[in-house]
């Protein structure tokens, strides 16, 4: 009774929520949390529009010759020969890959596809001459040849399976560091890495270790490993072999972005992956070059269907 009179005699007591007064607080909080949605989808789409203008700006700048804007990242072979013990595996061939150009090298085993691809990274001898940016790639040590910008993957990926995704990367990023910047802690994640995750679909799996991913997105981890190299020229060899359907897709639809503003050279046996993908193919045979031209060129190309594409390969 005396709390009645204490509520009734305090006039600046609040007075007791009616059911209106409640209604328009959950309606008021209700309009919050749709506003809260609405700004988190906004800064969503910012983010998306951020990476795809980032994107763009990459493949405007990063492959201009400073001395007039002219396209700089190209492959240019000439005379390229091979040989093993008196064994011709590569038949002084000639050989040029454009900027942005996805190409396809396939033919027979023993062809030479594997050999060309060793040769320009330095793993073999070879005479003749290989020119990426201007700069000569034989007689360089593949240490160098990397540092040119030239990276290269192989059948098996070649990952840390101890360490996670991101560590992996950490590592690769490392490898263009000099000095006392080796022995520096890895600290927080660059941009860099951030990027070419979000390119390579990986950050979600950016604390997994690399060991237990898919095949597929192990190989997706060596092609990153590449990119945070700064490499400008990606050399695969089978970069889908093993891998299901649905990773092959993915993995043609990374290397469409990656040949965006890269040379790109997949050695590969998977016809309908080529076919599905490939901006041009080069035909190989004996270490020599059969036929060139896009993929329709080659599926028309009566010799090349005797030879190869007919031999039950595919």
């Amino acid at each position: 009774m005396s709390e009645e009179k204490n509520m009734s005699s305090n006039p600046s007591a609040p007075a007791p929520a009616s059911q209106a007064d409640l209604e328009q607080l959950r309606a008021e909080m209700i309009e919050m949390r749709d506003e809260a949605k609405r700004m988190r989808d906004e800064a969503a789409q910012m983010k998306a529009e951020i990476v795809e203008e980032r994107t763009k700006l990459h493949d405007q700048l990063a492959v201009l010759d400073d001395r007039g804007g002219q396209w700089s990242d190209y492959l240019e072979v000439r005379g390229l020969h091979v040989e093993f013990d008196g064994f011709v595996a590569v038949k002084n061939l000639d050989l040029t890959v454009q900027h942005g150009d996805l190409r396809f090298l396939i033919g027979p085993n023993g062809a030479g596809k594997t050999t060309i691809i060793d040769a320009i990274t330095g793993l073999v001898p070879a005479t003749g001459s290989a020119e990426f940016r201007g700069e000569q790639l034989l007689g360089r040590k593949p240490n160098d040849i990397v540092k040119l910008g030239v990276g290269r993957t192989f059948q098996t990926a070649s990952v840390v399976e101890e360490l996670s995704v991101l560590e992996n990367l950490q590592l690769a990023e490392g490898f263009r560091k000099k000095g006392r910047e080796l022995f520096q802690p890895m600290g927080g994640v660059s941009q860099n890495i951030e990027y070419m995750m979000d390119v390579c679909n990986l950050t979600v799996d950016a604390n997994k270790p690399a060991g237990i991913l898919p095949h597929g997105k192990k190989q997706w981890l060596e092609i990153g490993m590449l990119l945070v190299q700064d490499a400008h020229l990606l050399l695969l060899d089978e970069p889908v072999a093993g891998m299901t359907p649905a990773e092959r897709v993915q993995t043609g639809e990374l290397l469409k972005r990656c040949s965006k503003n890269r040379t790109v050279i997949i050695v590969e046996h998977d016809m309908d992956f080529m076919r599905q993908f490939a901006d041009s193919v080069t035909v190989l045979n004996q270490g020599e070059i059969l036929a060139e031209g896009s993929v329709e060129d080659i599926q028309n190309n009566e010799e090349v269907v005797r030879i190869y594409l007919g031999g039950g390969e595919n």
